[in-house]
């Protein structure tokens, strides 16, 4: 599910050398590409598709390319692809079905006619007739027609779209929103009331682009994270039922036998073998798009672990989790062409937002290879890009623990800004065992002096921080409008550009930041060979849209 995500409209960069692939969206394809599965989680510890696809890299893939009726953009006349507003080219999509390419997983769904299932781009199941195929911009769309989803490559569980979480538009937002899981917290009113518009538009400006609205959009979420539940757990029926979301038994039965043709005992007997070994945790996996730089990734969450919160040792990344129903911990483990993760949960209606967290810190929906073929054309990251490919943008699992740290970080070395971090958990936490919460926005607002060892200027700027998110005068999620909260943020006493930045580039997750003043950036730009002064390099930069971020993290990679 990595639930939702999308990507702010720039300039078209060069395609790939030797392919027909776009790098505008981190997609493989035109200026518009077909959108994400909402249910973003991992298979269950299966082999059912992994490792069947050997894709020859020199061939050339098609293309795919998907226009939307959303604001102030204009489409083609539509093929046999479209689904009222979506347009999905059937030549290039069928030509990804054909090729078995799992880049194109997350992208689009294919739908079977005469047998009523849909499936992965990559699915292993002999390629269907043309006359046969429809293809559909997300397993939501492919649900609401009534085809059930491939019990053999799983497309409920693919990566997610780059597109939701790169986008900065509303459909984007409400995208990561509702992988969060706010429809079923706050149903629809909810939801539109975040981002400002009514349900009817809302609704209108996702079924341009997915072929569902947030209500259809969410019951794929709850079904995969039922599907998860079941498969994985020893939990009653029943009480996988609420878990998940739905409100009554009988509907929890219905929508499984809907989306997967057969009812939740017939799951859970298929599943038997996989079900979870300890008791209280939830191990699935989540898949991502190749390569991934794992080292690269959990060195850098290693640098900055907080003792108590965070620890990293030869098994990966683990660490705790606050979480809209209650808590939990994380244990994420790299794997050949997955990440698994290990989760406890004091509630398990938290199972979609915690996996939605992980996969955010992560930047499992990336599209590295559309990142760094864009960023290879600077001939100083050529060698590097060779060397390291996959270089991930570390984000984070909570939006105010990340511009704390931010604050914290100002002007002081990474070691250092751990040990003040360490401090402020252990005065503001509540037992004081191993495992210690983050604390939220209202306990650090309230917290003495002494839990904060930094000068006392930085100290009443966390502090107009914690009470404004606290207020909530100011949201720090993957539904905040990325441009009002950096205005915000800006506001703020002893928040310059620099703090800003950093908590969009990993709080908010845009893919465009840069920091020409900081230090580290501008080293490893010396070590390049590019301009260290700040001015120089930031307009060198222009180059790198609209991947600048990736371009900062490689930078610090040479500092």
């Amino acid at each position: 599910m990595h639930a939702a995500q999308v990507a702010e409209q720039v300039p078209d960069p060069p395609a790939r050398a030797g392919r027909d692939l776009g790098v505008h969206t981190g997609a493989l394809g035109g200026v518009r590409h077909p959108s994400a599965i909402v249910v973003q989680y991992g298979d269950v510890v299966s082999d059912a598709h992994a490792g069947q696809h050997a894709i020859d890299r020199r061939q050339n893939p098609p293309t795919v390319t998907r226009t939307a009726m959303s604001e102030n953009r204009e489409h083609p006349v539509p093929d046999r692809g479209r689904i009222e507003g979506v347009e999905l080219d059937f030549e290039r999509c069928y030509r990804a079905v054909d090729s078995r390419d799992p880049r194109f997983d997350g992208w689009f769904v294919t739908a079977v006619t005469s047998t009523r299932i849909y499936c992965r781009p990559s699915c292993p199941a002999v390629t269907p007739k043309r006359h046969n195929v429809r293809f559909l911009p997300s397993p939501a769309a492919a649900q609401r027609e009534g085809f059930r989803a491939c019990l053999r490559c799983r497309p409920d569980a693919a990566p997610g779209s780059p597109e939701w979480d790169n986008r900065a538009d509303v459909v984007a937002r409400a995208m990561r929103l509702i992988g969060d899981g706010v429809v079923d917290r706050d149903g629809v009113p909810g939801l539109a009331g975040r981002l400002g518009y009514t349900e009817r538009h809302l609704h209108r400006m996702l079924h341009a682009e997915l072929g569902a609205g947030p209500l259809a959009l969410a019951r794929a979420q709850r079904a995969q994270t039922a599907r998860v539940l079941v498969e994985t757990t020893d939990l009653g029926l029943a009480e996988i039922a609420f878990a998940a979301g739905f409100r009554s038994v009988r509907q929890f039965n219905e929508t499984i036998r809907d989306v997967y043709g057969r009812p939740p005992s017939a799951l859970r007997e298929a599943s038997a073998a996989h079900r979870t070994a300890t008791p209280g945790t939830i191990t699935l996996r989540l898949p991502y798009r190749r390569p991934l730089h794992a080292e690269a990734l959990v060195g850098y969450l290693a640098a900055r672990a907080i003792p108590g919160v965070e620890t990293v040792d030869g098994d990966g990344y683990h660490r705790t989790l606050r979480l809209p129903h209650g808590s939990g911990t994380a244990s994420l483990a790299p794997r050949d062409g997955y990440i698994q993760a290990t989760l406890r949960l004091t509630d398990v209606r938290d199972l979609a937002p915690a996996v939605a967290r992980c996969r955010r810190l992560l930047d499992l929906d990336a599209d590295p290879e559309a990142v760094d073929a864009a960023l290879a054309m600077d001939p100083a990251f050529t060698e590097t890009i060779e060397k390291e490919p996959g270089v991930r943008l570390p984000r984070t699992v909570d939006g105010f623990e990340l511009a704390v740290r931010a604050i914290v970080g100002q002007q002081v070395s990474v070691a250092a800004a751990r040990t003040v971090l360490a401090k402020l958990v252990r005065a503001c936490a509540v037992d004081g065992g191993e495992e210690m919460l983050f604390p939220g926005a209202a306990t650090v607002a309230a917290a003495p002096d002494e839990a904060f060892s930094m000068p006392a200027a930085r100290r009443r700027t966390i502090r107009a921080l914690a009470t404004v998110v606290a207020d909530g005068d100011l949201v720090l999620d993957d539904g905040a409008d990325r441009a009002e909260t950096e205005r915000r943020l800006l506001e703020l006493p002893g928040v310059g550009p620099w703090t800003a930045g950093y908590v969009a580039l990993r709080a908010l997750g845009d893919p465009d930041v840069f920091l020409p003043t900081d230090l580290g950036v501008r080293r490893g730009a010396a070590a390049l060979g590019l301009p260290d002064d700040p001015t120089a390099l930031a307009a060198y930069a222009t180059r790198w849209r609209p991947w600048r971020s990736y371009a900062l993290i490689r930078l610090w990679r040479h500092a």
